[in-house]
């Protein structure tokens, strides 16, 4: 019988015990190295980048008075756990919690630049992850 109790505790204990990953939700356009490559082209238009990547951070000109757009997009994605359980013994119960966290950030940085006729003449990226 003290089996079947302190066994049914035991179930009642792991059962208890959940693990739930949450995961900041991203309202930003989703832009990526893939969608840069696979989309913008030299001799596209401003009207033609907006459509593909959205409105720039910044926009600046250069030395010769073309302009020039910054696009930079940080992400952060945080994972968190717990778990929380009761443990019976005959006499004394315990709470017991315990719970791990991690984040990750990605940034990217997109920079385009265009010609005298708002032509895209040129482009460049960098993207990282810590």
């Amino acid at each position: 019988m003290f089996k079947n109790i302190v066994l049914a505790i035991s179930l009642l204990t792991l059962a208890a015990c959940a693990t739930a990953p949450t995961e900041a939700p991203d309202n930003s356009k989703n832009l990526t190295v893939g969608l840069v490559q696979k989309e913008i082209k030299i001799g596209m238009s401003g009207a033609e980048v907006v459509e593909v990547l959205g409105s720039p951070n910044m926009v600046s000109t250069d030395a010769e008075r073309r302009e020039v757009w910054v696009y930079d997009k940080v992400a952060t994605e945080s994972v968190s756990s717990s778990s929380n359980g009761w443990v019976f013994l005959i006499i004394a119960g315990g709470n017991r919690s315990s719970g791990s966290s991690s984040k990750t950030q990605r940034t990217l940085t997109i920079i385009i630049k265009f010609d005298d006729q708002s032509r895209v003449r040129d482009f460049a990226y960098h993207s990282s992850k810590f």
